[in-house]
């Protein structure tokens, strides 16, 4: 069954969505903390947060609303945006992450990734893998990079990571569905990933699809707060599925 994972994306303290990562194109939907408690009375036990102002900033900036939500909830959270050094992903796991997603110093520092994989373990750490035309985009999808999604994969892959966030950055915010080829693709050149797919869910059929291509998981956020999904509805026929 495809686990579903509600997102809360963070700028200047509120829930916000982006179209294609622009940050001039935003929608503002409210307090992150009230999103969360939400999504934890319906059922959901995962949150994706991520911090847009950390990922614009190259540094963590939201660490205390993160701390709130972690403090607040029993959510499983895991957290990304501006984790760069040492200090930044001691931060998120202070604030109450239990994961980190890594982007952008996969490709600019790896051998950051490469340390804190053996200091904190594969289970706590999530490939972010930001496509944009078959390469890599980092620092907030304000670069692109030469790298290709699967070579840049295998690298990770070889040294131990079990865990992929893959957005299709052309398909985010944009409700026009999900990139279920680029996701196959993965999942046929590393079929024991865990991947996480993320970019264009519109509603549950979008989810039901992914769910048949036999991708693991799902991150969907504008969806929710544009009433695409119904949350409750979504839960209960995972639990359906779950019980057939």
């Amino acid at each position: 069954m495809i686990e579903l994972i509600p997102a809360i994306d963070i700028i200047d303290g509120s829930c916000v969505r982006l179209t294609k990562g622009d940050y001039d194109q935003k929608t503002v939907y409210g307090d992150p903390l009230e999103m969360a408690r939400q999504f934890e009375q319906i059922g959901y036990r995962r949150l994706h947060v991520v911090d847009l102002d950390g990922a614009k900033s190259r540094h963590i900036v939201n660490d205390k609303i993160l701390s709130r939500i972690s403090s607040e909830t029993s959510l499983t959270i895991d957290f990304g945006g501006g984790i760069k050094t040492d200090d930044d992903i001691g931060k998120a796991f202070e604030a109450g992450a239990s994961m980190v997603t890594v982007g952008s110093v996969a490709v600019t520092n790896p051998e950051f990734l490469e340390r804190w994989l053996k200091k904190y373990g594969a289970e706590r750490i999530i490939l972010g893998a930001d496509v944009r035309k078959g390469f890599i985009s980092i620092n907030g999808w304000k670069e692109d990079s030469r790298q290709e999604l699967l070579p840049f994969l295998k690298h990770y892959v070889d040294m131990g990571i079990k865990n992929v966030l893959c957005t299709e950055i052309s398909k985010d915010g944009t409700l026009s569905g999900p990139a279920i080829p680029l996701y196959q693709s993965v999942m046929e050149t590393y079929p024991h990933l865990h991947l996480i797919a993320s970019g264009g869910v519109s509603s549950m059929d979008d989810i039901k699809e992914l769910e048949a291509a036999g991708i693991p998981a799902v991150v969907f956020g504008k969806a929710i707060y544009e009433g695409r999904i119904n949350l409750k509805e979504l839960w209960d026929w995972q639990n359906a599925s779950y019980r057939a």
